[in-house]
């Protein structure tokens, strides 16, 4: 299994490639800006990107998603609570970023769909909270968490869409409840895993 992060824009969201092998089908989660960058190590890896995967619809999330899709073909997939925000850049004046071009998704994932690439298969779960489409991306022993679920931390809940009793509630019963070595990939910061932050985690321990 192949995952790569790279660290992309003023926020320093964590862009994720995923494969199941070296030179095989690939995923991207958040491509949030640094397109050229990202696309290189696409190249590098030779990897055949056939899904994009947004865990959320913020700008700092979704800044590089035109160039990955006119590179790649790639399908966009993302929750259907937040695709407005692919067409509508006012939070993005909000958070001082650059407005994006509008693009619909192509796939508008729900609670419990599944998402396939390179014959492994990743569930989606639902999280609202952080936003109102927010998800996470579950298969292989891994979870990618978005802006849902951080090492000793949570998702800011103060954006339109946001709602900390939604975000504790999504956490509580669709991420603790995950084996404790799930190891947990969120869209900024290091990685950890679920047990570590039932231990360790101050919303939760």
């Amino acid at each position: 299994m192949l995952i790569e992060t790279l660290s992309v824009g003023p926020y320093g969201t964590n862009c994720y490639l995923w494969a199941a092998t070296h030179g095989g089908c690939a995923v991207v989660i958040d491509p949030g800006d640094d397109g050229v960058r990202i696309l290189r190590r696409v190249k590098d890896l030779v990897l055949d990107v056939t899904c994009i995967v947004l865990t959320h619809g913020h700008h700092d999330h979704t800044g590089a998603l035109k160039e990955l899709k006119d590179a790649t073909g790639a399908e966009i997939a993302m929750h259907v609570a937040d695709a407005d925000m692919l067409r509508n850049n006012t939070l993005a004046a909000m958070l001082g970023l650059k407005a994006c071009y509008p693009l619909p998704p192509d796939k508008q994932l729900e609670d419990g769909q599944k998402v396939v690439v390179g014959g492994v298969e990743f569930s989606v779960l639902h999280t609202p909270g952080h936003s109102r489409g927010s998800i996470c991306l579950l298969g292989d022993g891994v979870v990618f968490t978005g802006d849902t679920l951080f090492q000793a931390g949570i998702g800011r809940t103060d954006l339109p869409g946001g709602n900390y009793t939604e975000l504790i509630d999504s956490i509580e019963s669709k991420l603790l409840s995950l084996p404790d070595n799930t190891r947990v990939y969120p869209g900024h910061g290091p990685s950890t895993t679920i047990g570590d932050e039932k231990r360790n985690n101050p919303f939760f321990g």
